[in-house]
């Protein structure tokens, strides 16, 4: 009878049980742990994950891969470090940072284009100062985060990613130069507005048809404004007005009592409710010192002739009287 050959393949043991895990299989572990919390893991869950693994070992795997830019250490609601997955798309920013400067960019990206005062983020982390100041202004040279003054507290900043687009409410929008209330600008388009109006109702007024297709052919939505003011070429480069801002411009106007609104509802269009605007006469007559410009001067009490400011000098006036 022929003998058979039987050849027993023997089963290696899981590494983790035998207490000699490699430093790769412990972060691929990690990695598989952290992708199943998107909100991130603590490091207690780490520890009942991998209970054979040595705490060296563990500790050895995670600061291998937050060198690497795989994780981010991120401080969780009950102000306990989570590990989480990073964001692959901001890995290059963040390679050669240490932990402090991984927490506190995680903090300031949280914080969104509305950003963060450097108080909070002090508190999100519980660096001192000094150091905080440090990472912040060395995230700051690479191009990783910005800091911007809010007008709402102009001796404030608040620190966003480098490539976000900081919010209205920071900015102050269209309105806003370095800042700063930009009133000459505004007032400007509260004019440039009106005389879109005006010109409108006054063509609608000659047109020989009945008074219904009259009144209706003299309203405007902002959408046509906003299509005036972008063919007059007023806004400088960096200013970007929406439609929304040139309604708050004609609802300014309501106010004045020279502008009336009414709502156009046509089922055809997806919005179907459209605001209109039309100009109209005012009930009350201004005041004489109100019609020109020394009316709303905000110099007023330094003009006078010879000086820096004076009436023969004055453009505004120059322009009033050309209107």
């Amino acid at each position: 009878m022929a003998e058979t050959s039987v050849t027993v393949k023997q089963e290696m043991p899981d590494e983790a049980e035998t207490g000699s895990s490699s430093g790769s299989y412990v972060e691929k572990r990690i990695l598989e742990i952290c992708h199943q919390d998107a909100k991130g893991v603590s490091d207690s869950a780490l520890q009942i994950h991998l209970p054979n693994v040595d705490v060296q070992e563990k500790v050895k795997a995670i600061n291998s891969l937050l060198s690497k830019g795989q994780i981010d250490l991120v401080q969780g609601s009950n102000n306990q470090l989570l590990y989480k997955i990073k964001d692959t798309q901001k890995q290059v920013d963040l390679r050669g940072s240490d932990n402090q400067e991984r927490l506190v960019y995680q903090i300031i990206k949280e914080a969104g284009n509305k950003g963060i005062w450097i108080r909070d983020i002090r508190r999100g982390c519980g660096l001192a100062p000094p150091p905080l100041n440090k990472i912040l202004k060395k995230l700051e040279n690479r191009k990783v985060i910005k800091a911007i003054k809010s007008v709402g507290d102009s001796k404030k900043k608040v620190y966003m990613l480098f490539e976000l687009e900081p919010d209205r409410s920071v900015t102050g929008g269209a309105w806003y130069s370095d800042q700063d209330f930009d009133a000459e600008f505004v007032n400007v388009l509260n004019q440039t507005c009106f005389k879109f109006l005006q010109e409108k109702m006054e063509a609608a007024s000659k047109l020989d048809v009945d008074p219904l297709l009259k009144l209706n052919r003299s309203y405007a939505s902002p959408e046509e404004v906003w299509k005036y003011i972008q063919e007059l070429g007023l806004l400088s480069n960096g200013v970007n007005l929406g439609v929304d801002d040139i309604e708050t411009i004609l609802n300014t106007l309501i106010y004045d009592g020279k502008v009336e609104m009414t709502v156009s509802v046509n089922k055809s269009e997806q919005k179907g409710r459209t605001k209109m605007f039309r100009a109209i006469q005012p009930l009350t007559e201004p005041a004489g010192i109100m019609r020109i410009p020394c009316g709303v001067c905000p110099v007023f009490d330094n003009c006078y002739e010879g000086g820096a400011v004076s009436p023969s000098t004055c453009i505004y006036m120059k322009e009033w009287m050309d209107y």
